[in-house]
């Protein structure tokens, strides 16, 4: 499989890329960085600046069709840059249409607010996200992985980096069933 790993120029938790990241090696698939930019992204330990990664494809010159799925890393200022962007906005958007899987953590669902995916869906995030979701039609629970089958994809939902290890049994489990 060929999953996406959408990110902002900056601000996306490390943690939060890297673990989903080795998950989806040590299950023999292929993860991308795409971001709205070419170059790198800076990547952060809670506010402090961690390390660079390289930009492997820009979301305005990919497509949702070219993958298997997505994973949305979170942070604070990532999916809030992530969310301002016309075209990332609409790349999460089409996984959806297109009946892709979704996996996003922490604060990444934000940016499934944006994309107005949420609705009739149930999901978890960072707690400060509950108003947000309920406002556009989610159904919030604090759980540490919550799978959402309603149509037309999947979404595989985590609170926090507490919660990484289970988000990533949950997600390629549910990716695989794409297959």
């Amino acid at each position: 499989m060929r999953i996406a790993f959408l990110m902002a120029p900056e601000g996306v938790e490390q943690i939060e890329l890297t673990d989903p990241w080795q998950a989806v090696i040590d299950a023999g698939h292929e993860p991308v960085l795409v971001s709205t930019k070419p170059g790198q992204i800076q990547a952060f330990h809670h506010l402090d600046k961690a390390d660079v990664f390289p930009v492997q494809e820009v979301v305005s010159e990919t497509s949702a069709g070219s993958f298997d799925s997505l994973v949305l890393p979170g942070g604070v200022a990532n999916p809030d840059a992530l969310r301002m962007d016309g075209k990332a906005v609409s790349f999460i958007r089409d996984f959806f249409e297109q009946g892709r899987p979704v996996a996003a953590i922490c604060h990444a669902p934000w940016t499934l607010v944006e994309a107005d995916v949420v609705r009739g869906r149930t999901l978890t995030s960072w707690p400060s996200l509950r108003t947000d979701i309920r406002n556009a039609g989610g159904t919030w629970v604090d759980e540490q992985v919550q799978v959402c089958e309603a149509a037309p994809s999947t979404l595989v939902t985590s609170r926090k980096p507490d919660d990484l290890k289970v988000f990533c049994e949950a997600f390629l489990e549910e990716f695989a069933k794409r297959r």
